[in-house]
């Protein structure tokens, strides 16, 4: 729960209210108009998607080419890419799940042995907390033996993923794995990997930056879906300060 209305404080979209609602409220008119400036500043910047583009360009771990691989033992795959739809019984897939298509690509072309998925999304929604049961269900419908897909349900958040990945790997932690995630997430990740003495290849996934563009639409008109996208990186910035004051990283 503290997660979530952390997370809510971190929205761009909370701080332009904010101040929106002291402009409407405030009797002193230099302020409401500092107030209402304010925010129009905000929405302006945190709308623009060449400013976020270039952000994310530089703190995105950069993809590799497949044929510059080697092989690896297993692939870690992060899970938080899938909800569970009991109406329907299957699975709904969100914007993260290229990081378990690319898995998939790999596998298929023989470049990792194994797929572990690893996570327990951090949710309020108790029917999410199996999503790495359900996606090897998923991944098995489509063909994949189920020997060679391994789940780690345990962790819900990165520093987790880590700790209890160290223990189900025991004595074969040292072997050749492969990290995927989110390529802003990345950085954070692999950090915290490491720090278990796990010696993980970070494989870069659903990236957000793009190439340079020369529209209007890119470089002047206001997104509201740039708006949103600026939570994952600000969320992701306070998680790699907090994670390194912890000691995580």
């Amino acid at each position: 729960m503290l997660s979530k209305i952390f997370v809510f404080l971190l929205s761009p979209l909370s701080w332009i209210l904010l101040f929106l609602i002291l402009a409407t409220f405030n009797r002193n008119n230099q302020r409401r108009k500092k107030f209402l400036v304010t925010a129009i500043v905000l929405s302006l910047f945190f709308s623009n998607t060449f400013i976020f583009d270039r952000f994310m360009h530089a703190w995105e771990v950069k993809a590799v080419p497949e044929n510059s691989l080697s092989y690896y033992d297993a692939a870690i795959v992060l899970t938080g890419m899938a909800t569970y739809d009991p109406a329907n019984d299957r699975l709904e897939f969100n914007d993260r799940t290229d990081r378990l298509m690319q898995a998939m690509k790999l596998y298929s072309e023989k470049k990792i042995g194994k797929i572990i998925l690893c996570g327990s999304p951090s949710t309020l929604n108790a029917n999410d907390s199996m999503e790495s049961y359900r996606l090897k269900t998923f991944l098995t419908e489509l063909g994949i033996p189920t020997t060679d897909i391994i789940v780690e349900s345990q962790s819900r958040n990165t520093h987790e993923n880590a700790v209890y990945m160290k223990k189900l790997l025991g004595d074969n932690y040292q072997k050749k794995y492969m990290l995927i995630t989110s390529g802003f997430h990345l950085s954070r990740a692999t950090a915290c990997f490491l720090k278990e003495g796990i010696n993980v290849f970070p494989y870069s996934t659903d990236r957000y930056a793009g190439p340079m563009k020369y529209d209007i639409n890119y470089l002047i008109l206001p997104s509201s879906e740039t708006l949103f996208d600026w939570e994952k990186l600000l969320h992701e910035w306070v998680g790699c300060i907090v994670y390194f004051f912890r000691g995580y990283v």
